[in-house]
């Protein structure tokens, strides 16, 4: 039986049960003009209790006092007086509150008619006697007041159970954990507890104790409703960052601490992200910190307007870090998402954006998507941090994601000690050609994946990842203005810049550690036609790991972006590889390739506005 059914089955039987015992119980002729006026000032005390809600603080769920006035009816004159007025409110929120369902207004009914008629049996069973109160018996009124509490709790739960099925034990425990059950006691021990109040002032006078007793509630609902507001506008400033407008660090880890528990009673994902802006130390430095503020405030408002429109709770982390929360989000929709706000950060101007390593504002980021066995918050931001440590060591202006299954962290770690000295020259490039460093940490992830496919030997292994991380190291003696030129270079400069083979070898060479590596560093842009350079080697007599560079240099020169170009889609340099396969590139390293990228990529294929950052898996 599908939840859908097993919910309107629960909605229909305790509608028909209560309009049933309703029906029954309703024996009551109304004869005289003070029952009718009776009746009337009643209704209309329930319809203006309903109105005038008591807001509680901090939830800011409503009190609603009517159910005083029907324990106070049923204690001074019985069953039909309660039944009746129910009936009257009943029918005039039908009428005045049609845009809700009309089950709903079935449901409400047949659950009040229970409440209300099982209160009033247990009262009369246990001993209690109809009209004034009689304070030396109170244990009728405590009973039925118990029951009245404990029924409508009940029907009201079982009603969220059946519209979401989750295990029993497990959906105690979520109404526990949330405060739920014990806001409820409170609410219902505050209104029964009023409906004695209210008996003791309607038995003296009836009308004017009702007048008191109403005219009360509605100033209790105006202070408590003035409160509750004060109240949430210094939560608000409590939980806001001053500069951005954002959520603050505390709340951010408050509603992430919140979010946990019901993550591992759901299937739905749930992941989170910790961004921060590149270089913004330095361009504080070149601009001032006033024009440092402007920037952390747009870029809050940038993800602010962006998620939005998903929901999602944005938060500044701390300094130029920012948080986002995503309900409901995998992480490789976590990473679309966010690798799609990379792109469009870096292709806004910004003022003082062309004097950073880039040109443009960007910003890395770490992703993590909760699992079971995750202890709690604290693990989860560990893990999502690690991400973005690593994203900034890839260069920065990229989103990873994290895996724990994965041990790239740890490896690569390994690799950066073997090569530590030439690791050192080649973050030269952070400052003279970010894009050249950026391409090397690229070309070295590529690689690490590709040597798994190709089962290569250990050497190979360890050449092939080494040699792409430094492949490109000659550059360093490429001037500037050659290697920035924005527009084609001229017969003079491309000569300059195919040199750069011929440097990057002298520099490797230099080391006297690194001797395997130089082929690759020579050779990767030989071409297997015969058409490359330094030397035109062709086929088989340029070395295997050099032609396997080959590809992988070519690929990633492809789908390189650039602030405010356009950028090749993976799809696109796939079909450029296969179009060259036996002219530029070696057959059987091709296809391996892109197996590869489909297999640890898959979703480079269908992003088209991103190709830069690497997907971990």
């Amino acid at each position: 039986m599908t939840t859908l059914k097993l919910n309107h089955i629960y909605v229909a039987f305790i509608s028909i049960l209560g309009m049933t015992l309703f029906i029954i119980n309703l024996d009551y002729q109304v004869n005289s003009l003070m029952s009718w006026v009776l009746i009337y000032t009643l209704t209309g005390a329930v319809i203006l209790l309903n109105h005038f809600i008591i807001v509680l603080i901090p939830s800011g769920n409503g009190l609603s006092m009517d159910s005083s006035i029907y324990l106070a009816c049923i204690f001074i004159f019985g069953i039909e007086i309660p039944l009746l007025v129910l009936l009257a409110s009943s029918v005039i929120y039908l009428i005045v509150r049609y845009k809700i369902n009309w089950w709903k207004h079935f449901f409400n009914f047949g659950m009040y008619s229970l409440t209300i008629i099982a209160s009033y049996f247990t009262f009369i069973y246990t001993g209690g006697e109809i009209g004034a109160v009689d304070i030396k018996n109170l244990a009728p009124y405590a009973i039925s007041l118990s029951v009245y509490f404990l029924l409508n709790v009940v029907i009201i739960w079982l009603f969220f159970f059946f519209s979401s099925p989750q295990p029993l034990f497990s959906a105690i425990k979520g109404v526990v954990n949330k405060g739920i059950l014990k806001e409820s006691i409170m609410s219902y021990l505050s209104t029964l507890m009023l409906s004695l109040v209210l008996t003791i002032l309607m038995s003296v006078e009836l009308f004017f104790g009702l007048f008191l007793y109403t005219i009360l509630s509605v100033l209790l609902s105006f202070a408590f409703t003035k409160f509750f507001n004060l109240y949430k506008g210094l939560e608000e400033k409590a939980s806001r960052d001053f500069l951005t407008s954002l959520y603050n660090h505390g709340y951010f880890k408050l509603r992430l601490e919140g979010l946990m528990p019901s993550v591992e009673d759901r299937s739905e994902p749930f992941s989170v992200a910790l961004l921060d802006i590149d270089d913004f130390s330095r361009y504080n430095d070149m601009n001032g910190h006033l024009q440092g503020d402007v920037l952390l405030k747009y870029f809050g408002e940038f993800l602010k307007d962006r998620a939005a429109k998903k929901d999602y709770i944005v938060a500044r982390y701390g300094g130029e870090e920012f948080g986002i929360l995503m309900p409901g989000t995998s992480r490789s929709e976590a990473f679309l998402f966010l690798n799609k706000l990379r792109k469009k950060l870096n292709d806004t101007y910004i003022f003082g954006a062309e004097d950073l390593p880039l040109e443009c504002i960007s910003f890395s980021g770490g992703i993590v998507e909760y699992e079971k066995g995750i202890m709690d918050s604290t693990e989860l931001l560990k893990k999502a941090d690690k991400a973005l440590y690593y994203a900034k060591a890839q260069g920065k202006n990229n989103i990873q994601i994290y895996n724990e299954t994965n041990d790239v962290y740890q490896d690569d770690l390994q690799i950066f000690k073997d090569v530590e000295s030439l690791e050192q020259q080649l973050q030269i490039f952070l400052s003279k050609d970010m894009y050249t460093y950026q391409h090397s940490k690229r070309v070295f992830r590529y690689a690490a994946d590709l040597s798994e496919k190709l089962h290569l030997t250990e050497s190979e292994k360890r050449s092939l990842i080494l040699g792409a991380l430094i492949h490109d190291i000659g550059k360093l003696e490429i001037p500037r203005d050659v290697i920035n030129k924005k527009g084609a270079l001229d017969h003079h400069e491309w000569e300059m810049m195919k040199k750069h083979v011929t440097f990057g070898k002298e520099i490797v060479a230099s080391t006297k550690r690194y001797d395997e590596l130089l082929p690759l560093i020579e050779l990767h842009h030989e071409r297997f036609d015969g058409r490359g350079y330094p030397y035109g080697l062709a086929g088989e007599s340029i070395p295997k790991l050099a032609r396997i560079l080959c590809v992988i240099d070519s690929f990633d020169a492809m789908t390189t972006e650039r602030p405010y170009q356009a950028t090749r889609s993976f799809e696109d340099a796939i079909e450029e590889l296969r179009d060259c396969s036996g002219k530029q590139f070696d057959p059987q390293f091709v296809e391996p390739f892109i197996e590869m990228i489909e297999e640890k990529y898959p979703d480079r294929l269908t992003d088209y506005e991103d190709t830069t950052a690497n997907l971990l898996s």
